[in-house]
């Protein structure tokens, strides 16, 4: 089911299969790419419980081993509108049989999307509903329309930054990292800055970052208290993902328990967890 949220400025359109936002327009331009699966079949996926790849797609809980994909199972579920207004829906999806197996936590997982003006805010709301703390990552994915010669395109970030990216080789963070050329606060875009999979910063100063076209704003993103930023496209394809996190990859030494793992979040039982980002269009 797609449910679609207007203002006088802007549009969106979420899918209740992942609660995944299709489109995002202003006038006549969508800002979020139209799927061409030569290179990917997502538009914006949500990240849950995990983000990026665990070291042998598995991670350990009391001793016990537990096989998770790429990303987690949230995007490949589907989502109860258990709110919805012109500006606003919420969006749950609660644990099942089949996640217990993968994921041995009971769990509410609700998203929102807010239209204010030209902006959408997308909240995330993670319920234990556990007797114990429960470990989680969760983090976005959209992929914004680039329909233009990608090197016209910039992203300007809100403080100056010195721009060290850690490097992944086969999914899993290598220990490497590489410093990304850039004039102050910006970092011009080409395609070769992503021949070793996404850029991921860990240590930004910077809350917002925008997508500037012919040094033009197109779209602003404000992920403030988000740790973790990844940057990522393929070659020749026509989008930019940017992509606040909570959690990543792991790494090629990591042990496997999912209580060690870098990045991971914990929400003490019967308690839950909040954050949200924002995007603006231009």
């Amino acid at each position: 089911m797609i449910v679609t949220l207007k203002n006088k400025e802007i549009s969106a359109s979420i899918n209740s299969f992942g609660a995944e936002l299709v489109s995002l327009s202003k006038g006549e331009t969508n800002y979020i790419w139209k799927i061409d699966t030569k290179y990917w079949n997502k538009t914006s996926p949500v990240l849950f419980p995990i983000v990026g790849r665990l070291k042998n797609d598995s991670y350990t809980y009391n001793e016990k081993d537990y096989a998770l994909s790429r990303h987690g199972f949230a995007r490949d579920h589907e989502f109860k509108v258990i709110h919805q207004t012109e500006t606003k829906a919420i969006f749950s999806f609660s644990s099942n049989e089949d996640t217990l197996k993968t994921y041995p936590f009971d769990f509410e997982l609700q998203i929102s999307y807010t239209i204010i003006e030209d902006k959408v805010i997308i909240s995330y709301k993670v319920i234990n509903k556990n007797e114990v703390e429960m470990p989680f990552s969760i983090g976005a994915h959209p992929a914004f329309t680039i329909d233009k010669n990608f090197t016209d395109y910039t992203l300007v970030f809100n403080s100056k930054e010195h721009f060290e990216s850690h490097v992944l080789e086969n999914d899993l963070f290598s220990g490497k990292t590489k410093n990304i050329l850039s004039s102050k606060n910006t970092i011009p875009l080409f395609y070769d800055l992503f021949t070793e999979d996404a850029l991921v910063f860990k240590q930004l100063k910077s809350s917002v970052i925008t997508l500037e076209y012919l040094n033009k704003p197109f779209l602003k993103i404000n992920f403030e208290g988000f740790p973790y930023l990844g940057i990522w496209t393929k070659e020749k394809a026509p989008f930019i993902c940017i992509e606040p996190w909570f959690g990543l990859a792991d790494n090629h030494n990591s042990s496997g328990k999912i209580i060690e793992k870098e990045g991971i979040e914990i929400i003490a039982s019967n308690s839950k967890f909040d954050c949200q980002f924002s995007i603006e269009l231009f």
